[in-house]
């Protein structure tokens, strides 16, 4: 199953501070500690998100899926909050980071 995660305004702003590899990283990592506690298998390939801040949007495989996948991502969603904090302009809040669409 592959799936975009598609960030929202204050995303946006947040992820404008990362570099590419560095948004795919901290996925990458976040997603591998879940990965521990949901029953999935989760992926972040590189050749499908060349220009994530551009286009403001992550796109992610899923294998083995044997939970719920929206209680993933929403854990998932609450955990990339500190890294992305630590770069947003001070005073401004970040509520939701993205949602989630099926591609496929």
């Amino acid at each position: 199953m592959e799936m975009k995660l598609i960030f929202t305004n204050k995303g946006k702003n947040a992820i404008e501070n990362f570099k590419n590899d560095e948004l795919i990283e901290v996925f990458s990592r976040y997603s591998k500690t879940l990965m521990k506690k949901y029953d999935l298998v989760m992926s972040v390939p590189e050749e499908s998100n060349h220009n994530i801040v551009e286009e403001g949007t992550l796109k992610v495989k899923l294998e083995d899926v044997k939970c719920d996948v929206d209680t993933f991502f929403k854990e998932l969603a609450r955990d990339v909050k500190v890294p992305l904090k630590k770069r947003i302009v001070v005073g401004e809040t970040l509520d939701n980071v993205f949602k989630t669409e099926v591609i496929k």
